[in-house]
């Protein structure tokens, strides 16, 4: 299973947030891109970079951004108020490997078709579910439609993968969500990743046996639960 660690950014400092609550996030670091190359220094090949004030629509971090994608020697995906072509094109044309699409991955299916089918291969599709919905406008927001309709809306598009985010688990280190990670598992033919309450070499087994191609580590990883040499020797 892929190891992708996690870099969010809120006001250009490297933070983590719990269950989507930005109104007190832990700092981590004040410089996302060095902590970017002492995970490619690490061994990871790919990170998950998520521009949290450009999610919630209040700010943006490209210029950061922009600097980690020249500056590190790994694979970016990049996640957070993606939600124009323009932008897609943007962080491509930049150096990031994939962009990720939340909100209007929910909200405006035709700007998302467009997209994929700009870039095949390079969008992924963000699933962030709170209390079996799912959420937009950087966690703040929900959605009426329901996980299976909009997962099979995805099925035909040719996708990188779909990123399943547990919300109410996320930043918690309490275990994943194995239930709704396997019934994501069923709806999909995408790769998928996980992300939400991994805390231990044993989270990590659970998350691939329930069939998770990926998992996204944050928190365990920032706190000492777990350290990248373990997730990745796992």
């Amino acid at each position: 299973m892929l190891v992708i660690p996690a870099i969010d950014i809120l006001g250009g400092r490297c933070v983590r947030l719990t269950q989507g609550n930005y109104n007190e996030p832990t700092v981590y670091s004040e410089d996302p891109v060095a902590m970017a190359k002492q995970f490619a220094a690490t061994g990871a090949k790919r990170m998950h970079v998520v521009d949290l004030d450009a999610a919630r629509g209040s700010a943006s971090n490209r210029e950061v951004i922009a600097r980690l994608l020249e500056q590190s020697d790994i694979q970016v995906q990049v996640a957070g108020g993606v939600r124009s072509e323009e932008a897609v094109k943007a962080l491509l044309d930049g150096g990031a490997q994939w962009v990720v699409m939340a909100t209007a991955a929910v909200r405006d299916p035709h700007l998302f078709e467009r997209c994929a089918f700009g870039h095949p291969g390079k969008v992924l599709a963000a699933l962030d579910v709170r209390d079996e919905k799912a959420a937009v406008s950087g966690w703040l927001d929900t959605d009426p439609v329901t996980l299976k309709a909009l997962v099979g809306r995805w099925s035909d598009l040719p996708l990188a993968g779909v990123i399943l985010t547990c919300i109410d688990r996320d930043g918690t280190l309490a275990g994943p969500d194995l239930d709704t990670l396997g019934r994501v598992r069923k709806m999909t033919r995408h790769e998928l990743q996980y992300s939400g309450g991994v805390a231990s070499v044993d989270h990590l087994r659970r998350v691939s046996a329930a069939g998770a191609e990926a998992v996204i580590l944050g928190k365990a990883l920032y706190e000492g639960k777990i350290t990248l040499e373990q997730a990745l020797a796992t």
